[in-house]
């Protein structure tokens, strides 16, 4: 009976994981089919082909000049807890197969030396 309620949880775990992934993958390919990724760097673009234009016409006008002025640098932290696992999770499996390749490596070289 208890492998039987195991084999339920593993199942149930399964099921919700795969699920999450499937509307996780859903939500980034409808945003990318409806265009939203372009609309943005259009928007960018848009921005900043009008401060170019405001630039020149500065220029023209003989007007003192600042370039903090026609840069929007607006800094965006991206930085939470979960942002900050992935990276943690991402550098680690890099080393772990760093270690692992280097250790094979080293192995069959060893092997297969003179």
């Amino acid at each position: 009976m208890e492998e039987k309620n195991k084999t339920k949880i593993y199942n149930k775990i399964f099921w919700k994981l795969f699920l999450a992934l499937l509307f996780g993958f859903g939500a980034l390919y409808i945003s990318e089919v409806s265009g939203y990724y372009e609309f943005q760097e259009h928007k960018q673009v848009t921005l900043t082909n009008e401060k170019i234009k405001e630039f020149e016409r500065d220029i023209k006008e003989g007007k003192d000049i600042n370039i903090k002025d026609y840069i929007n640098e607006k800094e965006v932290n991206l930085d939470n807890n979960f942002s900050n696992a992935g990276i943690f999770f991402s550098e680690t499996i890099g080393e772990w197969l760093q270690n692992g390749l280097e250790a094979t490596f080293d192995f069959l070289g060893s092997v297969f030396s003179d």
